[in-house]
């Protein structure tokens, strides 16, 4: 039975999309892509302004630039993170609730403005909708209809909005819970609107590896060396690595859409640059590799094994030189779900978003996130939700969330956030 005021609540938000809808068509229009996260400051502003009606108080906390900026990297602006504290009169339990403030570049294929909010039916597009400015919105939502019917709330709470999550060498969250600067437990929106248990994920890190050759003219390459064609020998040996890398389990137990397969560890190539025309033979190539590695394996011996198959190949090729750079690292998690907080989530998310209780499964991701470094900083109960489901476009063209995943997590936090929502 729910009680009547939170009941309430979920009428009030149901009431008032309108509320949520304009701030969410603002966080969409601040272009916060990444690379090269310039946008980070404006963002911290624009937050600011959304939750001070709230009453929170606010903290910047910049990166130094020393942590996150090197060659190859492609990062650019300051490193803007903002830190959004309520407290009351008597002391609770903090409740962080995390959001990456970064998203990944728009890409080929919109058939909607990329950075607009546009609204088709139930659907919300636009880059970031579900990963993830629309859990900043149903966060919004919720908090104003606390505040609206006048719910008391079980925790203080603060809001994290952090950096370069989706690349860079140093993630936001990583250096405030390095600095003691993340208090109490986290809630991390950056997840999908399913019956989750949070077994952990992968690691994942990021190389830049440039091929130099010569330029010159097509037609007469006297002395020139084709630094994209000396790519290929390079390209070669990483599909031969990849097929070795894929057949690595990992114990952690897969999601429902994996049909019983195992997680593997995986290695891509994710984008290669070089070249310009047809009559100019290209002197420089990079190639951008992405390795994601479960917890059983180490990042240094996964980053060895890598840097010696491209190093092994590229001594067969003419390139002039190969250089390789880190230019993005995230740490794996594991077993995120031992604290005491998880029967209460679940409860929370099984009333916002109607799933029933016993159909809560445990499992984990290939995918990666910045709680890594949280975890190892020490801060072990995190919890993990949000609005990501398969098939939104989460990384790719016409990316979107719904009205009712959103009203569903707003739910879903009042019901945490309160003592009213009942407990199994």
């Amino acid at each position: 039975m729910i009680d009547p005021r939170l009941d309430a609540a979920f009428t009030a938000l149901a009431r008032d999309d309108e509320g949520w809808l304009g701030p969410l068509a603002r966080m969409i229009s601040c272009d916060t892509t990444f690379p090269p996260g310039a946008g980070y400051g404006a963002f911290a502003d624009l937050m600011t302004e959304i939750f001070a009606p709230l009453g929170f108080a606010f903290e910047r906390v910049s990166v130094p630039a020393a942590l996150w900026s090197g060659e190859a990297t492609q990062a650019a602006g300051e490193r803007v993170n903002l830190i959004a504290r309520r407290r009351g009169t008597a002391r609770k339990d903090v409740a962080a609730i995390y959001f990456h403030v970064d998203t990944v570049p728009p890409g080929p294929g919109w058939t909607h403005p990329p950075l607009q909010l546009t609204r088709v039916g139930d659907r919300l597009f636009g880059r970031g909708t579900a990963d993830m400015k629309g859990t900043i919105a149903a966060t919004f939502a919720a908090l104003g209809a606390a505040r609206a019917c006048g719910l008391p709330l079980a925790f203080d709470t603060d809001l994290l909005f952090c950096t370069d999550e989706e690349g860079g060498l140093y993630p936001g969250a990583r250096y405030l819970a390095e600095r003691g600067l993340i208090e109490g437990h986290v809630v991390c929106l950056n997840g999908g609107a399913a019956p989750r248990i949070w077994a952990g994920c992968f690691g994942s890190f990021d190389l830049a590896v440039r091929i130099a050759g010569r330029s010159a003219h097509s037609g007469d390459p006297v002395g020139g060396i084709n630094a994209v064609e000396e790519a290929v020998p390079i390209l070669a040996a990483l599909r031969a690595l990849q097929a070795d890398v894929e057949t690595r389990r990992s114990a952690m137990p897969a999601p429902p859409h994996y049909d019983g397969r195992p997680l593997t560890a995986r290695l891509s190539v994710t984008a290669i640059q070089g070249g310009a025309k047809g009559s100019s033979l290209p002197g420089d190539c990079t190639l951008i590799l992405n390795r994601r590695y479960p917890p059983e394996e180490s990042f240094e011996d996964a980053r060895r094994e890598l840097e010696a198959a491209i190093r092994a190949a590229a001594a067969g090729t003419r390139a002039l030189g190969v250089t390789i750079h880190l230019v993005g690292h995230l740490a794996p998690v594991a077993d995120p779900d031992r604290g005491p907080y998880w029967p209460r989530w679940c409860d929370a998310t099984a009333l916002g978003f109607g799933y029933p209780r016993d159909s809560f499964r445990r499992w984990g991701s290939s995918t990666s996130s910045d709680m890594g470094f949280v975890h190892q900083a020490g801060i072990r109960d995190i919890l993990l939700g949000g609005l990501a489901r398969p098939g939104h476009g989460m990384h790719a063209a016409d990316e979107f969330t719904t009205i009712d995943d959103v009203r569903g997590l707003a739910r879903t936090l009042l019901a945490y956030l309160t003592d009213l929502a009942p407990r199994s």
